[in-house]
C-alpha cells in the first residue's frame, strides 16, 4: 500500500462521494472548496489514478473512484463493527449506516423513518440509496436493505417487518366502461398496466382463491396485456387513477385511494403472491449496534402503524 492510500482518506472520500458536488462536500465537511479540491488532488496524485470527473456544477466517480468507494465504505463498516465487538460503542448506535430501499416505498416510508432514527441517534450517519430493484443479497454494498419478499439466500438475515399484500385495483370510471372482472381469466380482455420491477416474470399475474389459501391450491397464472408499461410503481398508480386500466400494486401504495373511492379493488376474492416487508442484512452485522438498532426501530414503527403502513 505504501503512501498511496491513507486511512484518513477513506472517510473523506466516502463523504465526498455522497455529495452532489465538491462545494456540497465542502459544506458537509465544514471546510472550504479549495481545501476539498486540494485534498482530492493529493489523493489522486498519490494513487496515480483519477477518482472523480469534475465539472462546474456536478461531479461523477470514475471506474477507479467507484472501486475505491466500494472498498472504503466496506473498510469503514468493518472498523465500526470491530469497535462494537470490543465494546467500545457501549451498545450505542454510531457510525455509518448504508441503507437501500425501493423507490416508492423508500421515498414515502423508509426516508421519514430514517429521519426519526437519526434524530434519536445523533451519532449515526445514514446514507439512503433508492433503487428500482433490491441488490443481490450477497453484494456488500449496504448494511440494511428494506425489500419486499424474503431473499432466497441463507447467508443473510431477513427480518419480517410487516405483512403486505398486492392488490388489483382500477378507477370506477374504467370499470364502468369496460366491466368488472369476475374470474382471473377475465383480465385477458382488460387493459392491464404493466410494472417491470425485480426479477419477477413480467406480465404474468398469479391469483389464488382466497378460500384456498393455505391449502394445496395451485395459483392461476394469467398473461396480461396493456398499452402502458413502466418501471415506477407510483406512475402506474397514477395511470390507474386516470382510468387507463387495472394495476397490481402493494397495499401500502393504494390503500388511501381505496379508502377515498378513487380506486376500487378488483377480484378481492383472489389473493396474489405475498409481498411482506423485510429488513435484510449480512450475518456479520448481527452484532452491530447501529444495524440492530435501526432494524428494531423499523420493526417497532411498522408494528405501530399496522400490518401495512399507512
Amino acid at each position: 500500500m505504501g503512501h498511496g492510500i491513507q486511512p484518513a482518506d477513506l472517510g473523506f472520500f466516502s463523504t465526498l462521494a455522497g455529495a452532489a458536488s465538491l462545494s456540497a462536500a465542502a459544506r458537509e465537511l465544514g471546510v472550504t472548496l479549495p481545501a476539498v479540491s486540494k485534498r482530492l488532488a493529493q489523493m489522486e496524485a498519490r494513487l496515480g489514478v483519477l477518482l472523480v470527473n469534475r465539472s462546474t456544477r456536478r461531479m461523477g466517480l470514475t471506474p477507479e473512484g467507484e472501486l475505491y468507494l466500494e472498498h472504503a465504505r466496506r473498510i469503514l463498516a468493518d472498523i465500526d463493527g470491530l469497535g462494537e465487538l470490543l465494546g467500545l460503542s457501549k451498545a450505542t448506535p454510531q457510525g455509518l449506516l448504508r441503507v437501500n430501499a425501493t423507490l416508492g416505498f423508500g421515498r414515502s416510508h423508509v426516508a421519514p423513518l430514517v429521519s426519526r432514527f437519526v434524530r434519536r441517534n445523533p451519532q449515526v450517519q445514514v446514507q439512503l440509496q433508492l433503487s428500482v430493484s433490491p441488490p443481490a443479497p450477497t453484494e456488500d454494498l449496504y448494511d440494511v436493505c428494506v425489500r419486499f419478499g424474503a431473499p432466497p439466500d441463507s447467508r443473510v438475515i431477513a427480518r419480517n417487518l410487516g405483512a403486505n399484500r398486492r392488490l388489483l385495483c382500477a378507477a370506477p370510471a374504467y370499470l364502468a366502461r369496460h366491466g368488472v372482472p369476475k374470474v382471473p381469466h377475465d383480465l385477458t380482455a382488460h387493459n392491464c398496466i404493466g410494472i417491470r420491477q425485480g426479477e419477477e416474470a413480467y406480465g404474468v399475474w398469479r391469483l389464488t382463491p382466497a378460500k384456498g389459501k393455505g391449502r394445496s391450491v395451485r395459483p392461476e397464472a394469467v398473461k396480461t396485456r396493456g398499452s402502458l408499461t413502466t418501471n415506477d410503481g407510483e406512475i402506474a398508480v397514477k395511470w390507474a387513477l386516470d382510468g387507463h386500466g387495472i394495476v397490481m400494486r402493494a397495499e401500502w401504495d393504494v390503500q388511501h385511494h381505496l379508502r377515498s373511492g378513487r380506486l376500487v379493488q378488483v377480484l378481492p376474492q383472489y389473493d396474489t403472491p405475498d409481498a411482506d416487508i423485510y429488513a435484510v442484512y449480512p450475518q456479520r452485522h448481527q452484532t452491530s449496534a447501529r444495524v440492530r438498532g435501526f432494524v428494531d426501530f423499523l420493526a417497532l414503527a411498522f408494528t405501530q402503524q399496522g400490518a401495512a403502513p399507512a
